[in-house]
């Protein structure tokens, strides 16, 4: 069965799109730590990060360094904090979240609550940004 981020990529799911090429798609996550949460995925399923392809793995940083300065453009932030944690979802991916303070880190802590028209506005800030 695919898995929620290849339905995402191919459509069947809708998303908060922040960037996209044909290797990789940046989008809002849906529970964030902080607003501007984005997850950056490889459009190829493979579960664990360090199993994609060698082109894959090297390409996936320089997208997700493009997305994490439009993130700080558009989101009042110290800086733009990664994570790789890999258990969430079967489908490797990228944590890209505003942070002031280590603990905005902490991906145990109670998610964000958001509806729809603020990811909606908080998506179209960054791709602006």
């Amino acid at each position: 069965m695919a898995s929620i981020f290849t339905r995402i990529i191919q459509g069947e799911i809708p998303c908060h799109k922040v960037g996209e090429d044909d290797r990789y798609l940046a989008f809002l996550d849906i529970s964030p730590l902080r607003e501007g949460h984005t997850l950056v995925v490889p459009k190829l399923e493979v579960d664990r990060f360090f199993d994609l392809p060698a082109d894959l793995l090297a390409g996936i940083m320089p997208f997700a360094q493009e997305v994490a300065a439009r993130i700080q453009r558009a989101i009042p932030c110290d800086r733009v904090g990664v994570a790789v944690i890999g258990l969430e979802v079967p489908h490797a991916h990228v944590h890209l979240i505003p942070i002031d303070r280590m603990s905005d880190m902490d991906l145990t802590r109670e998610k964000l609550k958001l509806t729809p028209e603020q990811l909606a506005s908080i998506a179209e800030r960054i791709r602006r940004a």
